[in-house]
């Protein structure tokens, strides 16, 4: 069947359904959104005004190839929206030398030839006074990085895939998804509709849509908190990247794009339960504004200890910290992606293209056997 003539429900039109309702738009198939809220709201995994992006990665130097898919696809969108949903500002990723995670990123810029700068101690401290430098630190630039606006970027990938002829509807809550003979059925307190293939993408809503899945999503609730820095010289001036620590502490920050102040954020194994997703808690105790402030004390001695804001938001995360792509065990015509563990916006276009390879060629030219559902024993 051409994609022209297929019928796609996109569930969950937000980092991953916003991307895979634009692609399978741009390749003629007739898509249907469903959102409980409206894409780009803050009750999911993409508040907080920034996100990173970055080439090199940490975790796997499998993903490169998906990162450089991506790249592409950030560049096009943009084009196409008109809108600044990336800029390029570099990104430190920071530890100490002898750490597995900055032998991993070296691998993976060695692997895949990508523009970086190795920096010791010495030169870091000289070139980013900003940061605390301990002995036997280091540093990778990775130089096509920056920072990605999560919120606009959804709204914009969800816009232009109904300028493409997509319809979304908005304030809808998927209840079921019911596997039939030749497509799937969606169930929402309006009625059912029926398609030929559904892209389910429930961010933290996995385990309430999908309670039977046979891979477990730990979902977890993050704190992002933003400082003003007393030199702002050296987080605002002309080279101004992103960074992320791998240790003793892992955490990451950005410069805003405001010019004010200071975005820092944790790794999940510093992240609460975040329990009943329809119930998330939004209000921030002091005591979980203690580890940010022991991070300032002893690598960000510029920012000043009190947080002018604070936001709330939600990830899945899976044993493996590898995100779950590919159909639904016995139910080949439905696309699961869940479970990104906090590393998954900036693979956003790529992922969303993936989608659409799969639900309407049940098959995709990207190198996601590492992350597939088939055959998958392990989250």
């Amino acid at each position: 069947m051409s994609a022209a003539r297929k019928r796609v429900a996109v569930v969950g039109v937000g980092t991953m359904g916003s991307q895979a309702a634009w692609r399978l738009a741009a390749r003629g198939a007739e898509v249907v959104g469903y959102d409980r809220f409206a894409p780009g709201h803050d009750r999911g995994a993409a508040g907080g005004e920034t996100r990173i992006f970055r080439s090199a990665h940490f975790e796997d130097s499998r993903y490169v190839p998906l990162l450089k898919h991506a790249d592409a696809l950030w560049e096009q969108l943009q084009q196409e929206t008109g809108r600044e949903l990336r800029r390029l500002t570099g990104c430190l990723l920071m530890g100490p030398t002898g750490h597995h995670q900055m032998a991993t990123v070296l691998e993976s810029i060695a692997e895949h030839d990508l523009d970086h700068e190795v920096l010791d101690a010495e030169l870091l401290a000289k070139r980013f006074s900003q940061y605390r430098i301990e002995d036997g630190d280091a540093a990778v630039l990775d130089r096509r990085a920056g920072f990605i606006r999560p919120e606009l970027t959804i709204q914009s990938a969800a816009r232009r895939a109904e300028q493409l002829g997509a319809v979304i509807h908005r304030y809808s809550t998927v209840r079921e998804i019911v596997p039939v003979a030749g497509g799937v059925e969606i169930r929402t307190d309006s009625g059912s509709e029926r398609f030929d293939t559904a892209v389910v993408t429930p961010g933290p809503w996995v385990n309430d849509l999908l309670p039977d899945l046979p891979w477990e999503v730990d979902v977890r609730r993050l704190v992002s908190a933003w400082y003003v820095p007393t030199a702002p010289e050296a987080w605002f001036g002309e080279e101004r990247p992103a960074f992320i620590r791998t240790a003793p502490t892992h955490c990451y920050g950005l410069p805003s794009p405001d010019g004010i102040s200071v975005k820092l954020g944790l790794s999940r194994a510093l992240h609460q339960p975040a329990g009943d997703p329809n119930q998330l808690d939004r209000t921030v105790r002091p005591e979980e504004l203690e580890i940010f402030s022991e991070l300032i004390g002893r690598h960000l001695p510029d920012l000043h200890p009190d947080p002018t804001r604070l936001s709330v938001y939600m990830e899945g995360y899976t044993e493996s910290s590898r995100p779950l792509v590919g159909p639904l065990p016995g139910a080949e015509n439905v696309i699961l992606l869940a479970g990104f563990s906090g590393h998954g916006f900036k693979l956003s276009p790529a992922f969303g293209d993936i989608a659409a390879d799969l639900a309407l060629d049940g098959t995709s030219p990207q190198p996601i056997d590492f992350i597939s559902t088939v055959g998958r024993t392990e989250a």
